[in-house]
């Protein structure tokens, strides 16, 4: 089997950002998923917007200002206490329950894998061993060394240069569309983790090398290439 390497998004692909929605539920009641996904979807806003702009600071930091500003939107008057429950909650997300299957088996098939996230090393370190993930990955390639957030091309090149891999014998394994259409930008193959039936990929004049719905269908395809 060939040997490739793999960059794995962390945040929505490997742990599940909607994992905060139980303790949300005992802050906000019924308002709780709708609460988690404006969370999510401000959180990458401001990535996106910091990027453009070059003003970086900590993926963490967006989390925070994405969290306060949720509260006013959607009216909740959450306490100091209770923002910091939510964001230590972040950095112990729990793992989808496909990731340790297709870690184990890429694993061991001799792959080498990375964690390649928009999260500072700390806190995707943090966040991966609490999830009891973090010892399948060779190391963490954080977008916080050349400061700005994805998609921007030069996180993706960033990565290939740290790890000496080349784009046509790397794949980008991720659920966010954005992500997976920054790694097509550099030459990369793209396996788009589609979790569920309503996610819609941009219509753009791109497309994933492989649509899967698991982490397990990404090694299992793998394996078919091989024979």
């Amino acid at each position: 089997m060939t040997v490739n390497t793999f960059a794995f998004d962390v945040y929505g692909t490997l742990v599940d950002t909607s994992g905060v929605v139980e303790l949300l539920t005992d802050m906000v009641g019924e308002k709780a998923q709708q609460f988690s996904d404006n969370w999510r979807n401000k959180q990458l806003e401001y990535s996106f917007r910091r990027g453009l702009m070059k003003d970086y600071v900590k993926f963490s930091e967006c989390t925070r200002q994405a969290l306060d500003f949720t509260c006013q939107s959607v009216g909740q008057d959450l306490t100091t206490q209770q923002k910091n429950d939510l964001l230590s909650k972040y950095n112990s997300l729990p793992a989808f329950q496909d990731a340790l299957e297709a870690l184990s088996r890429l694993q061991s098939q001799g792959h080498h894998c990375f964690a390649f996230s928009n999260g500072d090393p700390e806190s995707v370190d943090q966040v991966l061993r609490a999830a009891g993930i973090r010892n399948f990955f060779k190391a963490i390639i954080s977008v916080d060394d050349v400061k700005t957030f994805k998609p921007n091309p030069e996180v993706y090149r960033y990565f290939l240069k740290q790890t000496g891999a080349d784009a046509n014998n790397t794949w980008l394994i991720s659920s966010n569309p954005f992500d997976v259409l920054g790694g097509l930008n550099v030459g990369m193959k793209t396996a788009w983790v589609k979790r569920s039936d309503k996610m819609v990929f941009d219509p753009w004049d791109a497309t994933p090398t492989i649509t899967i719905s698991t982490l397990t269908d990404f090694s299992h395809h793998l394996e078919e290439l091989s024979r």
